[in-house]
């Protein structure tokens, strides 16, 4: 759960206007201003056209209709419908100057949420979910494309047309005008109470979607265990909880905004009744024409469209803050794990010496530190299996050498360079990596072991696979290394899943590789196989093992045991077995566990 899920509040708390908040979409906006301008121009020309046909039928009532002159009916005819026509070309001219900014907008911002994602460290990730990071990237953009598309278009050109209306309707009879201008006046009041409570129920209603969004997400993702396990009625109950939720609030917000809308229709209707009566009055006592009541009545139902749609486009611009507040929360989330600016070379051959020098790691916020001075000395070409009772820190351990975490104090070096000196696309091209949980893409066989890496061509690629003994059930599939793995691979077996992603981590000939357990998921059968392949292609580099079977452990040159975040004991498997106790009480454990298993 992120820290902004359950936090509907979050936004009213903090009191950040709408302007402020849409005030920093402003560089995406930029490169797209002229578009954006020309757009606003061309639906305030058309809205003019529209507002001034109620003068010209001013002219026609009081004149050719009154004086009984149709002869000069035609050319004033005309002149509406060519108003009417030129209305309509500038609306459509505006659409077609802003449909495809609209569109560049919320693509370059999706590009660079997704860009930053990837920067982003895995222990933001491991924060987050993925519902709420999903949302963010989709339904919150699209609120901001139509925000680009329409809203912010209309907010000020329909702003502009009711200034103009009421400056027309007080040149056509002062009081006509300040009859509207009377029934307008509490929109002012009724827009600030709208804003502000509005805002919290909005974000609260884009929080719970993307809430949602991640059960359905986890639902289908274990789709297979939820079937094995009977728990389907378990997470639809979930389901159906935060969809009544998500439904309750935007219950509320169309409460709100039907209470809006409701004296939105009511005001105008108040100001016609009005101008009614007075010109009706005015009409009998000689102080106002028929064309002018007629103008005045009409520019008033013209107006209806601009000033009840304020409440619509509060409604859209306060979605747009509370979505650019959605997307700023990821977009502001520090990068911690960078290159630096003046990064260290690497040896041109690199030899693979590993060390770990008085390391300490703490999660960020955590009150206590998962390592607590971790010291070990990985020779080249030397594999060390790293051992541990759960939770003990082999994987934070694993996490260090490629940066995948940074240490909170000392240092992790390879030939002698701190590895937070090095650049990090030369650090991750002589660490290969392997993690307990093979993950995969819905991509062909080629591309989940090369990764787009364009030093990889299909020769490597079949080494690698010889390497993890995945070459014959890969040469089984339709398609061979074009056949496209399904969501996550499972389609395949878990063994076959981990033979893969072992390919994929020696693939790039690693000076130094990363094995979190690459085994487990292994029967015996492929698990000798994979370990006989291994032995040949460790000895020509350096390797770090998370063991969680004994047999894992015959991999390795030495055995480093980590108890309490510290490294107890390092030795040779035969050396521990016989003298430290509670090295064969770790054994023990792994083999009852591999046997239960």
């Amino acid at each position: 759960m992120t820290e902004f899920a359950k936090s509907p509040s979050n936004t009213g708390d903090r009191r950040i206007s709408t302007a402020a908040t849409v005030r920093r979409l402003w560089p995406y906006f930029r490169p797209v201003r002229g578009q954006m301008a020309l757009s606003m121009a061309a639906a305030l020309l058309a809205m003019l056209c529209g507002l001034g046909i109620p003068l010209i039928t001013q002219r026609i009532v009081d004149g050719p209709i009154a004086g009984r002159d149709l002869g000069a009916l035609p050319p004033m005819i005309g002149l509406v419908l060519a108003l009417g026509i030129a209305e309509a070309a500038f609306f459509w001219l505006r659409r077609r100057c802003i449909a495809r900014p609209a569109s560049d907008v919320e693509a370059r911002m999706r590009a660079d949420m997704y860009h930053h994602l990837q920067r982003l460290p895995v222990s933001f990730h491991d924060r987050w979910q993925s519902g709420q990071l999903l949302s963010r990237a989709t339904t919150d953009l699209n609120t901001v494309r139509r925000f680009v598309a329409f809203v912010i278009t209309f907010l000020v050109v329909n702003t502009l047309v009711v200034v103009i209306g009421l400056g027309v309707l007080f040149w056509l009879s002062p009081v006509l005008g300040a009859i509207v201008l009377a029934c307008a006046l509490p929109l002012l009041v009724l827009s600030y109470l709208f804003e502000s409570k509005f805002k919290v129920v909005a974000r609260r209603a884009q929080d719970q979607s993307g809430d949602l969004t991640t059960v359905v997400e986890e639902s289908v993702l274990g789709i297979r265990v939820l079937k094995a396990f009977g728990r389907g009625p378990h997470l639809t109950q979930r389901f159906l909880r935060e969809a009544r939720d998500l439904r309750t609030t935007e219950l509320a917000k169309v409460r709100i905004f039907a209470l809006l809308w409701a004296v939105l229709i009511v005001l105008p209707e108040l100001a016609i009744a009005g101008q009614l009566a007075y010109g009706a009055v005015g009409i009998a006592d000689g102080t106002v024409t028929v064309g002018t009541l007629v103008a005045a009545v009409t520019i008033s139902a013209y107006l209806r469209w601009p000033i009840d749609s304020i409440g619509w486009l509060l409604a859209e611009t306060n979605q747009t803050a509370s979505a650019s507040e959605r997307y700023f929360e990821v977009m502001d989330a520090p990068v911690t794990i960078t290159a630096p600016v003046d990064a260290e070379p690497l040896p041109a051959q690199v030899r693979g010496h590993v060390r770990f020098e008085d390391v300490h790691f703490a999660h960020p916020g955590g009150d206590r530190e998962v390592l607590r001075g971790v010291d070990l000395d990985i020779r080249p070409g030397e594999t060390i299996a790293l051992v541990g009772a759960t939770g003990s820190g082999k994987t934070t351990v694993t996490a260090l050498v490629p940066r995948l975490a940074d240490v909170t104090g000392g240092r992790v070096t390879i030939d002698g360079v701190d590895v937070r000196d090095l650049d990090l696309a030369e650090l991750r091209s002589v660490v290969g990596t392997a993690f307990e949980e093979p993950i995969l893409f819905s991509a062909s066989v080629t591309e989940n072991i090369a990764l787009g890496s364009s030093g990889v061509d299909e020769a490597r690629v079949r080494e690698a696979l010889k390497i993890a003994r995945a070459e014959e059930f890969v040469d089984a599939l339709p398609w061979g290394l074009d056949t496209r793995i399904g969501e996550q691979g499972l389609s395949l077996s878990g063994g076959q899943r981990q033979r893969l992603a072992l390919a994929r981590a020696v693939v790039g000939h690693p000076a130094v590789l990363v094995l979190d357990d690459p085994l487990s998921a292994l029967d015996v059968h492929t698990e000798a196989e994979v370990e006989a392949a291994l032995h040949r292609v460790l000895k020509g580099v350096t390797a770090l093992v998370v063991a969680h079977r004994p047999s894992t452990v015959q991999l390795a040159d030495r055995v480093a045991m980590l108890v309490d975040g510290r490294i107890a004991a390092v030795g040779e498997h035969r050396e521990l077995l016989a003298d430290n106790e509670e090295y064969r009480n770790l054994l023990s454990s792994m083999e009852d566990e591999e046997v239960a298993a």
